[in-house]
């Protein structure tokens, strides 16, 4: 299957592709993550946070994009669904966000000259992967990504380090950023370097520029592309029914779908 702009979010691919948010989802949990690929169950989850990031991508994407995307959502985005009403009060913010990346010259030096939303394709440890870059530079040799998080100071606990992380470790962006990489690299033949642009939604909102040049960054960049060689196949056997999923018993599928099987003593609650 040929990846294209018209294609690339088609469930369809997902069976033909692993991307790291598919990746992601199925270790977070396997029985969830596979309902979802088989249209069998969506989540109950407000839109608001998912539509405000889109916002400021498709933007910076092209103004061709942003309007499609406006005309896309208008029901949601605008008040009545309305444009001549005015944008509703939680996406005031999405324009506070992109005034401040679009005020910024790094920004516009480093992120808005690059080729935008380009596909690429390749083989992880024998499985196709996709990945789409929101700002890539093949001939000075990086790419960029726009993150938006409510703050991008705010902590986050990592059960596998034991200890409080930042936004890049708690959401997987490592993995992210240490795919692309290879995939451009498969696709172009080109070592290129990540960048990430990262945009809060205070007000007024944060912006940073972050790079992943360090040594402990680079280990984590691998470490990440080693739990992809750890895990996929397991992975891949789940998607195809041979192997049963495994449920996370907490997260929002596994609630609605449970079933008391036995009796859990009240000393052996588990904690999050």
């Amino acid at each position: 299957m040929e990846l294209t702009q018209e294609n690339y979010y088609q469930h369809d691919t997902s069976w033909k592709y692993m991307s790291v948010s598919l990746f992601k989802d199925f270790l977070n949990c396997e029985a969830q993550a596979l309902a979802k690929l088989k249209e069998e169950w969506q989540p109950v989850s407000d839109p608001t946070a998912l539509l405000l990031g889109n916002y400021v991508h498709s933007y910076f994407e092209s103004k061709e994009a942003h309007d499609k995307f406006l005309e896309q959502n208008k029901k949601s985005l605008f008040k009545y669904g309305n444009p001549e009403k005015g944008i509703k009060k939680d996406f005031v913010k999405g324009d506070e966000m992109i005034k401040a990346l679009d005020d910024d010259e790094a920004f516009k030096n480093i992120y808005m000259p690059g080729e935008k939303e380009v596909i690429v394709t390749g083989n992880l440890f024998g499985h196709k992967w996709k990945g789409k870059i929101d700002s890539l530079m093949l001939d000075k040799g990086y790419f960029c990504d726009i993150k938006t998080n409510q703050d991008l100071h705010k902590k986050h606990w990592s059960e596998d380090l034991n200890r409080y992380t930042n936004f890049i470790s708690a959401y997987g962006y490592y993995m992210q950023m240490a795919v692309y990489r290879e995939l451009i690299n498969q696709t172009f033949n080109v070592d290129c370097q990540p960048f990430i642009f990262g945009v809060s939604k205070q007000t007024p909102p944060d912006h940073e520029a972050y790079s992943f040049n360090s040594p402990d960054a680079q280990f984590f960049m691998t470490e990440s592309l080693e739990e992809i060689k750890e895990n996929q196949d397991h992975i891949f056997e789940v998607m195809n029914g041979e192997t049963e999923p495994k449920r996370c018993g907490v997260c929002e599928y596994c609630r609605r779908t449970k079933k008391i099987t036995a009796f859990i003593d009240a000393n052996d609650i588990e904690i999050y």
